[in-house]
């Protein structure tokens, strides 16, 4: 490929090894694609990717050596510093008029790079974001996950603009980007960029036609309960990049309040979109789960470490 490509799709690294393979599968298999490159960028912690160079090679695989987290890559935390740096690195390798983050949990419909150029193009936005379905088959207790995490983004849904939308299923314009450079330079923190685009008044696109399929592998309550946890309070203290201290305490506050109002706004979503039953179904370990992230959340407000 020479010249400049319409897309760049930036590949983050949640779960790597048959996950990846099965993901890369996906996004080199678009129905009538745009000129578009796959950046793929890993780190000395995920030594089984290069090896699939020789099976993807219209992917690039981007080698960005050791990284020293400040947490150790066997904490949330130093996970999360990972996936943040390698974002941030792929976005600076990226050639692309538009540039899309993906990660390797959610698998791409066939017609999702065409779908966003053409809503970059309509919309007139600088950041487009899409719809996220779980993944079939999926236990309750994956479903619990997903709705917790993406329950909103869930289909039907009607298009426009939004408060949110997902890194895990993003688009950007070049100019966004070059201009916000300095937030992602080091790592790519979604709710920064998010909130400095919004306060210039800019709109956040959220298309019901950009879809990806969301999936993890099994696990166990167990495993769940703390990966909650910390990562509310990684988000808890990302947020405090961009807030003040009295919203900062009146979060923490009315904190009390959010896990039964959680509950109830995700039963209203799901029984909107004829997911109720199975809701109820996996209602006990949602509210496992939504309480864990909320404690975590309130911590990383209160500390604002991550």
């Amino acid at each position: 490929m020479s010249g400049t490509p319409e897309l760049s799709i930036v590949v983050t690294i949640i779960d790597g090894g048959d996950c990846l393979r099965d993901f890369l599968r996906a996004v080199t298999s678009f129905d009538d694609a745009p000129d578009h490159e796959v950046i793929l960028p890993y780190d000395a912690s995920r030594p089984e990717v290069p090896e699939m160079a020789a099976e993807f090679p219209t992917v690039t695989f981007l080698d960005i050596g050791h990284i020293d987290p400040i947490h150790p890559i066997t904490t949330e935390a130093g996970l999360h510093e990972l996936y943040d740096r390698r974002r941030a690195r792929g976005l600076a390798a990226s050639k692309g008029r538009i540039v899309a983050i993906l990660e390797d949990r959610g698998h791409p419909r066939a017609d999702w790079a065409r779908q966003i150029v053409r809503l970059h193009a309509e919309t007139g936005c600088h950041v487009v974001g899409g719809g996220i379905e779980c993944r079939e088959p999926a236990s309750l207790l994956n479903f619990a996950f997903y709705l917790t995490d993406f329950g909103r983004y869930g289909l039907p849904f009607d298009s426009g603009p939004a408060e949110w939308v997902s890194d895990v299923n993003v688009s950007y314009s070049r100019q966004a980007l070059e201009e916000m450079r300095h937030l992602w330079k080091e790592r790519y923190h979604e709710p920064v960029l998010h909130d400095y685009l919004m306060k210039k008044g800019e709109k956040l696109w959220l298309s019901n036609e950009m879809i990806i399929f969301h999936g993890r592998p099994p696990c166990t309550l167990g495993y769940l309960i703390p990966e909650r946890f910390h990562w509310g309070r990684l988000f808890g203290h990302i947020r405090t990049m961009t807030m003040g201290n009295a919203e900062r305490w009146k979060l923490i506050l009315m904190s009390p309040l959010i896990p039964p109002l959680l509950w109830l706004r995700h039963g209203l979503t799901q029984r909107k979109k004829g997911r109720g039953i199975r809701y109820l179904q996996a209602l006990p370990y949602t509210m496992i789960l939504t309480t864990s992230w909320i404690l975590g959340e309130v911590w990383g407000y209160v500390t604002k470490k991550p």
